[in-house]
Order: C-alpha cells, then structure tokens, then sequence
C-alpha cells in the first residue's frame, strides 16, 4: 500500500509540473513583441547545400570544364583587309518595319546593317512592330529602344555605317503618306536583288522602306569576296546590339543569384513553339486540345503557303526523323544519363513552353532545382523593368453573339438525315478559367479571334522575358537545346545563343545533340543493353560527349550555317591560337570550309588573351571518380548575399552522384 501512494504521488507532482509549465508558455506567447522570422526556401536552400559538406566544392570537370579541343578558338570579328569609314555622300535612307519575335528582330537588324552597309546607305533605326502595336506600354520606350540600347548601337557601328534616330522632318510627312517605294524582301535574298532593284530606286526617290517578317533579309552564306560583310554581321549580333541597361542589369543579377549558390548551372530551352511544332507536324506529341491549336496553326499555314504539305501527318515519324523539339522527359534522362545529379540547376529559358507546366512535371521530378526568371526576380523587379503601363481591363472575354431563331431553324434544318439529335442541354454557367485564351473560343467558334490587347501586351512583354533569358544562356556553364535549326530557316532562341557562345568561348560546354539519333536510342527496346561495355547509358555518353567536340561542332555548322550565320560564325568571325595539334580542316556541301579555316591570331591577341591551353596528355586520362560531381573541396565558405535572395524553392538532396554503369 504504502509503494503504491508513493507512485500516486508522484504521478501528481507530475502532473502539477506539466500543467505549469504549459501555463507559463502560453503567457510567453500572449505577451512575447518578438517578431517572427519569415522562412526563405533560398536561405535554407544556402544552409543545406554548405551542411551537406562544410566546405565548397570544386565542379567535376568531366561535367563542367572547358572543352579542351576548341580552346584555341579566340573571338575576332575586326576588319582584315582595307576597309573604309562610311562615305559622307550616301545613296539616300533605308527604314524598316519588322515583325516577329526576339529571333527574327535580331537576325533581321544584323542583315539591315549589312545591306545598308552594301548599298552605301543611311539606316534608320529600325520600327519593331511588337513593341508599337502593342497599346499602353511604357511611354518611356519607343520600338527599339523597349529592348535595344539605341545610343550603344549607334556608336558601336559608326566606323562601319551611318545610323540616324529618325527621318530628317521633310521627309517624315511624305513617308506618313506612303510616297516612297517599299520592299518585302525573302529571308534569303542575294545581295544583287539589293543591288539591281533596291539601289536604283533608292538613288532616285532617296527614301526606301523594308517591311520583313521573316527573321532576315539577306543570305545566310555570302561569296568569298564579302568575308568583311559576314564580320560586319558579327560586330552586330555581339557587340553592336546590347540590351538597354535595365535589362543588362537585371539579367546580371540574375546570373550572380545563380553563381551564389555556390555550384554551376546549366541553362535549357525547350523550344515547344506553338508554330514550330504546326510547321513539323508535331500535333500527336501532345495530348486534347493542344493538338488541336497546333493543327489550327497548321491549316493557316498551309493557306498562307507556307506549308506545302497536308494537314495530318504522322508525328511519331516526325520525331524519329528529328524534326520535333525533345521533349522535357527526354532531356532529363539524357543529362542524368551523362552524370548530371538531382540536385543540379537547370535554368528555364524561353518565353512561350508549348502546354505549359504540365510538359515539364517530369523533368521538374528529376531536377527539382528547376529555376526560371520568376524564381531569381520579384515582381517588382519584373514590373519595374516593363516600366509605368496603362492597365487593362481584367476581363477581356466577350461572349459569342446569341443565334437568332431563324438561324436556330436553319441549322436544325442542316443537321443532317433523321433521326435528328436531341436539342443539346441546358447551357451551363461559364467559368472563369473558360473565358481566357483558347479556352473561350476553341469550343465556341471554328476561327480563331483577333489578338486582344492583352494578347498584344504579352507579345511585347515576351521580348523582354526573352533577352533576360539570352543573357542567362549565354553567361551559362553549360547550355542544351531542346531544339534549334528546324529546317525552315527562321531563326531560333538556341540557335543565336549557341552561336553567341562559340563566338564568346568556343570551348564552353554547349550540347548540340543530334534528334535523331536521340530517337533512335529512345525507340531502344533490348539491343546491347545489358552488355558491359556496350550499354544504353554508355551509348548516350557517348552521343553527347561527341556532340560537345569538334564532331559534332562540324555537324552542325553544316546544317546551321546555311540557315542562319551568327549561329555558327566559323572561320570568318574568329581566329586560332597556334597549338601543337594538327589542324583539321572540314569544308561543306557547298564547298566552303565549314572548320579549321581560322586565320591564326595576331600578336597582341597572343600576348594579351591568350589561353592557355592544356596538355594533349591530360585529355586522355581518366579520373578514379570520373562521374562524381564534385572532385575536390576548397576550405573558403560561400559568401553570403541575403540582400540578393529572392523566395525561389529549391530542393537540395543529399544524393550521391548516380553512377550510370551500375
């Protein structure tokens, strides 16, 4: 009796000392004035990534390092041979209108430059028609300068033409009236269409007018004889054009947000284009209505001529063909079959992404570290880059006109043979998520409507989400497309930055993998897989490794070049630090050395920005961990840049490198 009221006891004197306890943090939590700490993912993202080590880690250079064979390419895009200032007399005043998006608006301005450089003319500042048609942007920015730097421009290019702002006053109110000739040149139009037909009326009327709106005005490939020319287009696209500073900054940033993670990152664009994939075909790649809106673009362009090939077409072929954009899924088994792990970060670039997140919940579950400009920016920082805007009504969606009765009549009468259909239910109410985009007329009406003036809005506000991503791209360590150089000759995101990046550093990891082959490894059922040596993982090593070299360099200069020349700017934009190497000259289908026909660098390039280059030995060695991610430790701490730090989520796993051969 007496051992059992002592444990009575004591489960009291328990009970006393919790109910205290519990009383006296509840009086802490009423009457605390300590603030609460607002929890940052990005903070903890910094925590986790420097516990996972203690120390910061050097990046595996089998991932990340230089291309070893391409370092000794070196940028050089200044005149060779004698080549004179702009003569005072010129021919008379080149405007032009250009319709399309960030592509087309860069390759266009680079070959307007070129021609009025050929013709001997006066350019205007070029109208970029995404930016004026849009109504109520920032007042602030006229056409160019809503994305280029129009001061930079002019001054970087006043050795090799004249630029002026505008028109003189006596001739803006006859051009208002449309008294001066105009031309609608193709995309691939010869230098003696300008000299035959454009310079005879441009010396006679002093005014011409170019309305493109194709992504290009002039040949990709010139003769022999106008090298200057093809250099005179590199000056252009990489140095000449520079964003105006706001996006300069801001993309900065962004890039230094990256880096203070404190590991490299790869930058992707997916390239699912609304009229790319209806241009290939590329419909059955998606699933219920988006294959209908890529069908729909389709048939437009096949009454516009564009396309010259039936509507329905077999997508699967297509893909196997390496026709269609890789999809997210594809691109995140291909880099975790090259080594890459979960928890690296990959970059998001493009404005548009055909079907929207749902295409990139896969990927997203490979690499939750999936960033994008949202992610590193506020929307502050995005608002204030667009500048002050007029507001737009928050409901633009205007319902279909009611059918009258007699139409009612008529269509019962055109239903078709008895027995007719029962009359279609009582109309239900319209959400909102019904009401927007192709969601309210895709169901509703057989024509897709004009473009309202948030359409408009979003046009032009693409331009700028697009050259804040070029700059990521570009400032990348390692850059993959998801697809570039269609076929069709426009232009493309990937193709300009991976052309900006051989011009930049040609040894910077830049993927350029072929779609066809990927197909073909993807429609790999039981073939070699489970042989040591030649196993499917291994299979795509290979592939992607070969396409970061010298081979698959050559291969893509020879479909790219044609199409479009600032992505792929060799031999006439850079030159060659000598090497013990052999060097390897490749020529195209037409003839013309396509690689290893560099001019050997001057001097002062050599004793200045010279690179050094590595041993020929070291190539060939391989490391104990070669897949690992990281190689060795550096005993500094990341510095810590709070004010930077954005609400971005990133997800750091604490995963070994996944080894492909086990």
């Amino acid at each position: 009796m007496i051992f059992k009221s002592k444990i009575k006891w004591v489960a009291v004197f328990v009970l006393v000392l919790s109910f205290a306890s519990l009383l006296r943090h509840l009086s802490i939590a009423r009457f605390s004035t300590v603030d609460l700490v607002q929890y940052s993912a990005l903070t903890a993202f910094h925590n986790d990534f420097n516990s996972l080590s203690g120390r910061q880690s050097v990046p595996n250079k089998k991932l990340w390092g230089p291309v070893k064979p391409l370092q000794s390419l070196q940028p050089y895009a200044n005149p060779r041979s004698n080549y004179p200032v702009p003569n005072d007399q010129s021919n008379g005043f080149i405007y032009a209108k250009i319709f399309g998006g960030f592509e087309k608006i860069r390759s266009t301005i680079c070959d307007l430059v070129t021609i009025s450089r050929l013709l001997n003319a006066t350019l205007v500042i070029p109208d970029i028609q995404e930016s004026t048609r849009s109504k109520g942007i920032s007042s602030r920015f006229k056409s160019f300068t809503y994305l280029y730097d129009e001061v930079q421009f002019i001054a970087s290019l006043k050795n090799d033409i004249v630029i002026v702002k505008s028109l003189p006053d006596n001739l803006k109110a006859a051009r208002k009236r449309n008294e001066f000739p105009s031309f609608r040149p193709k995309m691939s139009a010869s230098p003696n269409f300008y000299i035959k037909e454009v310079l005879p009326k441009l010396r006679k009327t002093k005014v011409i007018g170019l309305i493109i709106a194709d992504g290009g005005c002039l040949q990709s490939i010139l003769p022999p004889n106008m090298a200057e020319f093809q250099r005179l287009r590199c000056r252009v696209a990489f140095h000449a054009l520079q964003f105006r500073p706001e996006i300069q900054m801001l993309g900065h940033k962004m890039v230094e947000r990256l880096r203070a993670w404190g590991q490299p990152f790869l930058a992707y664009h997916p390239g699912l284009v609304r009229e790319t994939l209806a241009y290939h075909g590329c419909a059955e790649l998606f699933q219920d209505v988006h294959t209908e809106l890529i069908q729909y673009r389709r048939k437009q362009m096949i009454k516009k001529g564009i396309v010259h090939e039936e509507l329905s077409i077999d997508s699967h072929l297509r893909r196997e063909n390496g026709s269609c954009p890789l999809m997210p899924e594809e691109v995140g088994i291909l880099l975790r079959s090259m080594g890459y792990p979960p928890k690296t970060i990959i970059y998001l670039a493009g404005s548009e992404t055909f079907g929207g997140q749902r295409v990139l919940v896969p990927l997203r579950a490979m690499f939750p570290n999936l960033v994008d400009r949202t992610s590193l920016c506020s929307n502050k920082e995005l608002s204030d880059i667009l500048g002050p805007e007029t507001p737009l009504p928050q409901n633009p969606f205007q319902r279909p006109p009611a059918k009258s009765k007699e139409q009612l009549k008529e269509e019962w009468k055109k239903a078709g043979p008895r027995p007719r259909p029962l009359p279609p239910p009582p109309g239900r109410p319209i959400y909102q998520h019904e009401k927007e985009g192709w969601y309210g007329w895709i169901t509703e009406t057989d024509t897709e409507p004009d473009l309202s003036a948030l359409d408009l809005r979003m046009q032009a506000h693409r331009l700028i989400w697009d050259a804040l991503d070029y700059i990521v791209s570009v400032e990348a360590d390692t850059f993959f497309p998801g697809f570039n150089n269609d076929g069709s000759g426009w232009p493309d995101f990937s193709s300009l930055v991976m052309g900006h990046r051989l011009y930049e550093v040609a040894s910077s990891r830049t993927y350029r993998p072929d779609r066809k082959v990927a197909a073909e490894l993807f429609n790999m059922t039981r073939d070699n897989i489970y042989h040591p040596k030649h196993n499917w993982t291994l299979s795509v090593q290979e592939h992607l490794k070969k396409s970061l070299s010298e081979e698959g360099l050559i291969r893509q200069s020879v479909l790219s070049k044609p199409a479009l020349f600032i992505s792929h700017p060799l031999p006439e934009c850079s030159c060659r630090i000598s090497s013990a190497d052999a060097l390897v000259r490749v020529k195209g289908n037409d003839g013309r050395t396509v690689y290893g026909g560099e001019e050997e660098c001057p001097k002062w390039m050599k004793h200045g920005d010279e690179v050094p280059l590595d041993s020929a030995g070291e190539e060939g060695k391989v490391e104990d961990n070669e897949l690992s991610e990281y190689g060795s430790t550096l005993d500094e701490q990341p510095e810590s840049n709070d004010s930077d730090r954005t609400n971005a989520t990133l997800v750091s796993e604490q995963d070994e490198e996944m080894d492909p051969n086990d």
